[in-house]
């Protein structure tokens, strides 16, 4: 095995042999420069081209292994900007000269740019040269889905309310600054909002909608201020501002006809009407069967007998499980040019179509853990269904191995775009992990 070896003599020198994941990624990078031209693209995104440049900003290479090494080490980008300076694996890994190194704000400015299609692209690279090492056979592959949170706080109406108020005050205070009678208003807005928000969560529920009215008129008289200073702030330092007060109404008037309809009409609101953060706006509630209902988004993966994620997607809606199997079937042909033998997979994938599907598909072995009376699992024997049945319970721990390792329990990274990017980061470092322990096995025996 080439990748085993060089491993091998890479453990020879410095600390390496204590981070096989970044000992690991550093083999690959410099057989593959094409990853540093895959990320280059958004890194440069909006920056001049010049002959001279900026002297202290840290080149694509060094992005991208800053990105890896934050990601491996689960760091935040202040710890991050320490061990430039204080480790000498950040160091040597990041190839930084003496003395050199950037600013937590330099790094997050720039790691932040490189979009989720980027780090697909060499997610599948890297795991394209696991399978070519025989690290992954890819003849057994299990799909799952599983929720992924975002950062919010539970959301009632009277939360979510507090927060549009809160934040158009903020957003009207600053555009306001000059006004003393507009600031001295507003401060009692919120003032008032605070007090009956703390009412509303210290009483007694059949109070609610007699304190939800006051409640809903100090938003309502905020709505109206806000659309008033859209309409006539054209200066240029509220130019920002506006546009944010321009994409926080409408999120208010949601809320506040959503609260009035619920609390005061007693009028039940659907799931698809309602928001649940006006901070990631993009939330949404998931709830499976009689678990505890959680907000984010829900989150396919299909492993393969190594427990390497072959595939991953974030979805933006909430769609069944039933509806994902075959496409991630037909993503995995398309990006490894292999079909696999067997498929294990939750009974809540399980349908005709799906077993149709399958075979059609070119799968040998297709089994469902739970399945109906009127369907069967399709096998060569009872006892490769059993040991597939058994394979699949395996892939609970990949996820929780994954979301508990590589932090994607809950996702803080802010907007749809950077959520499904902090998800790539994770897969790809949980990725880099397996296959170093896999050489390592290969060491040991």
């Amino acid at each position: 095995m080439r990748l085993y070896n060089d491993l091998k003599l890479r453990f020879t020198s410095g600390n390496w042999a204590l981070y096989p994941e970044l000992a690991l990624f550093d083999i690959i990078l410099e057989k593959n420069p094409q990853f540093i031209k895959i990320i280059s693209n958004d890194v440069l995104e909006g920056i001049n081209k010049t002959h001279y440049g900026r002297k202290d900003s840290p080149t694509v290479e060094q992005i991208l292994r800053a990105a890896i090494y934050k990601e491996i080490k689960q760091l935040t980008y202040r710890d991050l900007e320490r061990d430039m300076y204080d480790s000498k694996i950040c160091s040597e890994f990041l190839r930084l000269e003496t003395d050199q190194g950037f600013s937590y704000s330099v790094l997050q400015k720039y790691i932040s740019k490189i979009r989720e299609e980027s780090i697909r692209s060499i997610i599948l690279e890297i795991n394209k040269i696991a399978i070519s090492e025989g690290l992954e056979k890819l003849e057994k592959i299990s799909t799952d889905t599983t929720v992924i949170e975002t950062n919010i706080h539970y959301p009632t109406n009277n939360s979510l309310i507090y927060d549009c108020i809160e934040v158009a005050t903020r957003l009207l205070k600053r555009i306001k600054k000059d006004n003393k009678d507009d600031q001295d208003k507003l401060d009692q807005n919120k003032k008032s909002a605070k007090i009956l928000n703390f009412k509303i969560n210290n009483s007694k529920k059949d109070d609610h909608p007699t304190l939800f009215d006051p409640y809903l008129s100090v938003l309502l008289d905020l709505i109206f201020e806000s659309w008033r200073e859209i309409r006539s702030n054209t200066t240029k330092k509220s130019v920002k501002l506006v546009c944010e007060l321009k994409t926080l109404l409408p999120m208010m008037i949601k809320s506040y006809r959503n609260a009035k309809s619920h609390e005061i009409d007693k009028v039940p609101v659907k799931n698809e009407d309602k928001i649940f953060s006006i901070h990631e706006p993009h939330s949404q509630i998931i709830v499976k069967g009689k678990r505890e209902v959680e907000f984010g988004h829900k989150c396919l993966v299909t492993r393969g007998s190594s427990t390497l994620l072959l595939d991953y997607k974030v979805f933006e809606g909430i769609p069944s499980d039933k509806n994902l199997l075959l496409p991630s079937i037909q993503s995995i042909k398309e990006n490894y040019k292999r079909t696999p033998i067997s498929t294990s997979n939750d009974g809540g994938f399980c349908s005709n179509a799906n077993i149709k599907g399958c075979i059609k598909e070119g799968i040998v072995n297709v089994v469902f853990t739970k399945i109906t009376k009127s369907l069967k699992n399709i096998v060569d024997s009872i006892e490769i269904e059993n040991e597939l049945k058994r394979w699949r319970g395996t892939t609970e721990a990949v996820i929780s191995n994954l979301k508990r390792g590589f932090g994607l329990n809950r996702v803080t990274w802010e907007g749809f775009d950077k959520f499904c990017s902090k998800v790539a980061w994770g897969v790809l470092g949980y990725n880099l992990r397996v296959i170093s322990n896999r050489l390592l096995e290969i060491k040991c025996s």
